[in-house]
């Protein structure tokens, strides 16, 4: 799932938003232990643009407002920074890991 993936895919939700919800990942990602797949395979594929966009989509999924306010942060300025053309601060990265009730976790 790389960036070239998600740009086509996103280009092709906002061409159809109005049409069909079910484009968007975060309309699939209501389970934990999907949401916990969806950001390992994120993970794995290193690209941080990526990894951003998809916290996104969790964000979304669980309540971008509520996220944001969790997390100390205003919504439009987190819905921005956690899009595929953001480019959010490491530290914001971890409040909204922290506000998701997600760790990260170092395995060797």
């Amino acid at each position: 799932m790389g960036a070239s993936f998600r740009s086509k895919h996103e280009q092709n939700y906002a061409q159809n938003k109005d049409q069909d919800d079910t484009r968007d990942p975060a309309t699939h990602l209501k389970a934990d232990e999907d949401i916990a797949h969806y950001l390992e395979a994120v993970l794995e594929d290193g690209d941080p643009n990526l990894v951003a966009a998809a916290l996104g989509d969790v964000a979304r999924a669980k309540g971008m407002s509520q996220i944001a306010q969790a997390a100390g942060l205003g919504r439009e300025s987190l819905d921005k920074a956690l899009s595929t053309e953001g480019n959010p601060e490491f530290a914001t990265v971890l409040k909204v890991i922290r506000a998701l009730g997600l760790k990260l976790k170092v395995v060797v």
